[in-house]
Protein backbone atom coordinates (compact mmCIF):
# COMPACT_ATOMS: atom_id res chain seq x y z
CA UNK A 1 0.00 0.00 0.00
CA UNK A 2 0.83 3.68 -0.33
CA UNK A 3 -0.22 7.36 -0.42
CA UNK A 4 -2.33 6.31 -4.20
CA UNK A 5 -4.01 3.43 -2.15
CA UNK A 6 -7.90 3.03 -2.63
CA UNK A 7 -10.77 1.18 -1.11
CA UNK A 8 -13.70 0.08 -2.73
CA UNK A 9 -16.82 1.32 -1.36
CA UNK A 10 -20.05 0.01 -1.34
CA UNK A 11 -21.15 1.26 -4.76
CA UNK A 12 -18.04 0.38 -6.72
CA UNK A 13 -16.52 4.19 -6.13
CA UNK A 14 -12.69 4.14 -4.98
CA UNK A 15 -11.73 5.68 -2.21
CA UNK A 16 -8.16 6.98 -1.39
CA UNK A 17 -7.84 4.90 2.32
CA UNK A 18 -5.66 8.88 3.84
CA UNK A 19 -6.96 11.91 3.33
CA UNK A 20 -6.76 15.33 4.64
CA UNK A 21 -9.49 16.93 6.99
CA UNK A 22 -10.13 20.30 7.13
CA UNK A 23 -12.21 20.28 10.77
CA UNK A 24 -11.57 24.24 12.12
CA UNK A 25 -9.27 24.66 9.14
CA UNK A 26 -10.28 28.89 8.29
CA UNK A 27 -11.30 29.67 5.04
CA UNK A 28 -8.31 31.56 3.70
CA UNK A 29 -5.03 31.05 3.45
CA UNK A 30 -4.54 28.62 6.21
CA UNK A 31 -6.87 25.90 4.19
CA UNK A 32 -6.07 26.83 0.43
CA UNK A 33 -2.30 26.09 1.67
CA UNK A 34 -2.39 23.20 3.32
CA UNK A 35 -5.29 21.71 0.93
CA UNK A 36 -2.47 22.54 -1.63
CA UNK A 37 0.89 20.95 0.58
CA UNK A 38 -1.06 17.99 0.70
CA UNK A 39 -1.96 17.39 -3.42
CA UNK A 40 1.58 18.38 -3.83
CA UNK A 41 2.67 15.54 -1.49
CA UNK A 42 0.62 13.40 -3.40
CA UNK A 43 -2.88 13.45 -1.11
CA UNK A 44 -5.87 12.83 -3.30
CA UNK A 45 -8.52 12.89 -0.88
CA UNK A 46 -9.84 15.91 1.08
CA UNK A 47 -12.72 16.39 3.37
CA UNK A 48 -14.22 19.46 4.81
CA UNK A 49 -17.84 20.26 6.00
CA UNK A 50 -20.85 23.14 5.10
CA UNK A 51 -20.26 23.88 8.73
CA UNK A 52 -16.58 24.04 8.43
CA UNK A 53 -17.00 27.16 6.33
CA UNK A 54 -13.88 26.33 4.08
CA UNK A 55 -15.27 24.81 1.20
CA UNK A 56 -14.10 27.83 -1.40
CA UNK A 57 -11.05 27.40 0.17
CA UNK A 58 -10.68 23.76 -0.59
CA UNK A 59 -12.26 23.82 -4.14
CA UNK A 60 -10.16 26.99 -4.75
CA UNK A 61 -6.67 24.85 -3.81
CA UNK A 62 -7.95 21.68 -5.88
CA UNK A 63 -9.10 23.74 -8.93
CA UNK A 64 -5.37 25.73 -8.95
CA UNK A 65 -3.63 22.50 -8.68
CA UNK A 66 -3.83 22.04 -11.77
CA UNK A 67 -4.97 18.04 -11.48
CA UNK A 68 -8.12 16.86 -13.10
CA UNK A 69 -11.73 16.77 -11.31
CA UNK A 70 -12.01 13.08 -11.30
CA UNK A 71 -7.83 12.80 -9.84
CA UNK A 72 -9.55 14.21 -6.02
CA UNK A 73 -11.91 12.76 -4.09
CA UNK A 74 -13.79 15.41 -2.27
CA UNK A 75 -16.28 15.01 0.59
CA UNK A 76 -18.58 17.33 1.99
CA UNK A 77 -21.92 16.74 4.68
CA UNK A 78 -24.90 18.30 5.10
CA UNK A 79 -25.19 20.15 7.99
CA UNK A 80 -27.81 20.07 10.94
CA UNK A 81 -29.49 22.98 10.90
CA UNK A 82 -30.21 22.64 7.33
CA UNK A 83 -31.51 19.55 8.11
CA UNK A 84 -33.85 21.08 10.37
CA UNK A 85 -35.03 23.41 8.22
CA UNK A 86 -35.78 21.15 5.31
CA UNK A 87 -32.85 22.45 3.36
CA UNK A 88 -31.61 19.27 2.07
CA UNK A 89 -31.45 19.30 -1.52
CA UNK A 90 -31.21 23.28 -1.38
CA UNK A 91 -27.96 22.99 0.96
CA UNK A 92 -26.11 20.73 -1.63
CA UNK A 93 -26.09 23.38 -4.17
CA UNK A 94 -25.08 25.39 -1.69
CA UNK A 95 -21.89 23.56 -0.88
CA UNK A 96 -21.44 22.50 -4.88
CA UNK A 97 -21.53 26.60 -5.41
CA UNK A 98 -18.84 27.12 -2.65
CA UNK A 99 -17.10 24.51 -4.06
CA UNK A 100 -17.29 25.64 -7.57
CA UNK A 101 -17.65 22.16 -8.27
CA UNK A 102 -20.53 20.23 -10.07
CA UNK A 103 -20.74 17.07 -7.62
CA UNK A 104 -18.83 15.59 -4.52
CA UNK A 105 -17.32 12.31 -4.04
CA UNK A 106 -18.97 11.90 -0.85
CA UNK A 107 -21.88 13.54 0.37
CA UNK A 108 -22.63 12.94 4.32
CA UNK A 109 -25.59 13.30 6.78
CA UNK A 110 -23.16 14.92 9.47
CA UNK A 111 -25.32 14.44 12.59
CA UNK A 112 -27.84 12.22 13.80
CA UNK A 113 -29.89 15.08 14.14
CA UNK A 114 -33.54 13.70 16.27
CA UNK A 115 -36.10 13.49 14.33
CA UNK A 116 -34.51 14.67 10.82
CA UNK A 117 -31.89 12.04 10.21
CA UNK A 118 -34.12 9.50 8.39
CA UNK A 119 -35.84 11.62 6.56
CA UNK A 120 -32.42 13.33 5.33
CA UNK A 121 -31.26 10.04 4.50
CA UNK A 122 -33.70 9.73 1.96
CA UNK A 123 -33.27 12.84 0.83
CA UNK A 124 -29.36 12.33 0.49
CA UNK A 125 -30.28 9.51 -1.91
CA UNK A 126 -32.05 11.92 -4.19
CA UNK A 127 -28.97 13.94 -3.99
CA UNK A 128 -27.11 10.54 -4.93
CA UNK A 129 -29.66 9.70 -7.89
CA UNK A 130 -29.62 13.14 -9.51
CA UNK A 131 -25.62 12.74 -9.93
CA UNK A 132 -24.70 15.49 -7.28
CA UNK A 133 -22.65 12.93 -4.99
CA UNK A 134 -21.23 9.91 -6.50
CA UNK A 135 -21.69 8.42 -3.21
CA UNK A 136 -23.09 8.94 0.09
CA UNK A 137 -22.82 8.01 3.53
CA UNK A 138 -23.00 9.24 7.15
CA UNK A 139 -21.03 10.50 10.58
CA UNK A 140 -21.62 9.91 14.04
CA UNK A 141 -24.37 7.39 13.64
CA UNK A 142 -24.73 4.36 16.13
CA UNK A 143 -25.93 1.11 15.57
CA UNK A 144 -29.55 2.15 16.07
CA UNK A 145 -29.32 5.23 13.91
CA UNK A 146 -27.97 3.01 11.04
CA UNK A 147 -31.21 0.39 11.97
CA UNK A 148 -33.32 3.05 11.61
CA UNK A 149 -32.44 4.72 8.04
CA UNK A 150 -32.53 0.73 7.16
CA UNK A 151 -36.08 0.55 8.10
CA UNK A 152 -36.89 2.94 5.46
CA UNK A 153 -33.89 2.31 2.91
CA UNK A 154 -32.65 -1.16 1.19
CA UNK A 155 -29.54 1.29 0.68
CA UNK A 156 -26.23 1.14 2.78
CA UNK A 157 -24.48 4.35 3.62
CA UNK A 158 -21.14 4.16 1.93
CA UNK A 159 -19.60 5.42 4.87
CA UNK A 160 -19.85 5.97 8.52
CA UNK A 161 -17.42 9.03 9.59
CA UNK A 162 -17.64 8.53 13.33
CA UNK A 163 -15.07 9.53 16.87
CA UNK A 164 -12.77 6.92 16.89
CA UNK A 165 -9.20 6.50 17.88
CA UNK A 166 -7.10 3.81 20.74
CA UNK A 167 -8.92 5.45 23.25
CA UNK A 168 -12.49 5.01 21.80
CA UNK A 169 -12.01 1.87 19.78
CA UNK A 170 -15.80 1.40 18.59
CA UNK A 171 -15.43 -2.03 18.09
CA UNK A 172 -18.98 -2.74 18.31
CA UNK A 173 -20.15 0.48 15.78
CA UNK A 174 -17.25 -0.70 13.77
CA UNK A 175 -17.81 -5.18 13.30
CA UNK A 176 -21.54 -3.65 12.48
CA UNK A 177 -20.47 -1.42 9.50
CA UNK A 178 -18.08 -4.17 8.41
CA UNK A 179 -20.83 -6.55 8.36
CA UNK A 180 -23.57 -3.54 6.31
CA UNK A 181 -21.07 -3.26 3.80
CA UNK A 182 -20.25 -0.04 5.37
CA UNK A 183 -16.53 1.55 5.25
CA UNK A 184 -15.75 3.07 8.63
CA UNK A 185 -13.70 6.44 8.78
CA UNK A 186 -12.14 7.78 12.13
CA UNK A 187 -12.38 11.24 12.76
CA UNK A 188 -10.36 12.83 15.63
CA UNK A 189 -8.00 9.33 15.33
CA UNK A 190 -5.50 11.18 17.90
CA UNK A 191 -8.19 12.42 20.83
CA UNK A 192 -7.72 15.70 19.35
CA UNK A 193 -4.46 15.19 20.53
CA UNK A 194 -4.46 13.55 23.68
CA UNK A 195 -4.01 10.20 22.62
CA UNK A 196 -0.47 11.49 21.27
CA UNK A 197 0.51 12.35 25.22
CA UNK A 198 0.01 8.36 25.88
CA UNK A 199 3.10 6.51 27.08
CA UNK A 200 2.27 3.33 25.60
CA UNK A 201 2.16 5.13 22.27
CA UNK A 202 5.34 7.04 22.30
CA UNK A 203 7.03 3.62 23.66
CA UNK A 204 5.85 2.00 20.58
CA UNK A 205 6.74 4.70 18.29
CA UNK A 206 10.20 4.30 19.77
CA UNK A 207 10.05 0.93 18.80
CA UNK A 208 8.99 1.15 14.89
CA UNK A 209 10.78 4.22 14.50
CA UNK A 210 7.89 6.14 14.07
CA UNK A 211 5.98 9.32 15.37
CA UNK A 212 3.00 8.72 18.16
CA UNK A 213 0.66 9.86 15.25
CA UNK A 214 2.07 7.35 12.61
CA UNK A 215 1.88 4.71 15.28
CA UNK A 216 -1.89 5.51 15.58
CA UNK A 217 -2.44 5.84 12.19
CA UNK A 218 -1.43 2.81 11.04
CA UNK A 219 -3.23 0.88 13.54
CA UNK A 220 -6.62 2.31 11.79
CA UNK A 221 -5.64 0.96 8.33
CA UNK A 222 -4.91 -2.13 9.88
CA UNK A 223 -8.26 -2.19 11.27
CA UNK A 224 -9.05 -1.64 7.32
CA UNK A 225 -10.12 2.04 8.43
CA UNK A 226 -9.84 5.06 5.93
CA UNK A 227 -8.41 7.76 8.00
CA UNK A 228 -8.91 11.34 7.59
CA UNK A 229 -6.20 13.39 10.13
CA UNK A 230 -6.70 17.09 10.17
CA UNK A 231 -3.77 19.62 9.69
CA UNK A 232 -2.81 22.85 8.70
CA UNK A 233 1.19 22.40 9.11
CA UNK A 234 3.02 20.50 5.77
CA UNK A 235 5.23 19.10 8.43
CA UNK A 236 2.36 17.30 9.71
CA UNK A 237 0.42 16.76 6.64
CA UNK A 238 3.96 15.07 5.50
CA UNK A 239 4.50 12.93 8.56
CA UNK A 240 0.62 11.31 8.41
CA UNK A 241 1.41 10.06 4.81
CA UNK A 242 4.40 8.20 6.48
CA UNK A 243 2.04 5.00 7.38
CA UNK A 244 2.65 3.13 4.69
CA UNK A 245 6.50 1.81 4.81
CA UNK A 246 5.87 -0.57 8.14
CA UNK A 247 3.05 -2.99 9.96
CA UNK A 248 2.47 -3.34 13.69
CA UNK A 249 2.96 -6.81 15.04
CA UNK A 250 -0.46 -8.43 16.11
CA UNK A 251 0.82 -8.08 19.54
CA UNK A 252 1.17 -4.07 19.23
CA UNK A 253 -1.77 -3.64 17.01
CA UNK A 254 -4.13 -5.48 19.59
CA UNK A 255 -2.13 -3.46 22.57
CA UNK A 256 -3.35 0.20 21.00
CA UNK A 257 -6.96 -0.56 21.86
CA UNK A 258 -6.47 1.24 24.91
CA UNK A 259 -10.23 2.25 26.03
CA UNK A 260 -14.02 1.90 24.52
CA UNK A 261 -15.15 5.29 26.11
CA UNK A 262 -13.18 8.26 26.33
CA UNK A 263 -14.45 10.52 23.98
CA UNK A 264 -13.18 14.39 23.00
CA UNK A 265 -15.62 15.05 20.83
CA UNK A 266 -19.51 15.26 21.35
CA UNK A 267 -21.72 12.34 22.03
CA UNK A 268 -24.47 11.65 18.70
CA UNK A 269 -26.47 10.67 21.48
CA UNK A 270 -26.84 14.12 23.52
CA UNK A 271 -25.55 16.87 20.97
CA UNK A 272 -26.93 19.81 21.22
CA UNK A 273 -26.02 22.24 17.98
Amino acid sequence: MDLSSKVKLNNGVEMPYLGLGTFRMKDGEEAYSAVKWALELGYRHIDTAAIYGNEASVGRAIKDSGLARGEVFVTTKLWNEDMRQGRQLSAIDESLGRLGMDYVDLYLVHWPVPGKYVESWQKVLEIYKSGKARAVGVSNFHVHHLQDIFAVSDIAPAVNQCECSPELTQVELADYCKGKGILFEPWSPMGQGNTLKDPRIAALAEKYGKTPAQIILRWGLQRGFANIPKSSSKERITENAGIFDFELCDADFQALFLSADKRYGADPESFDF
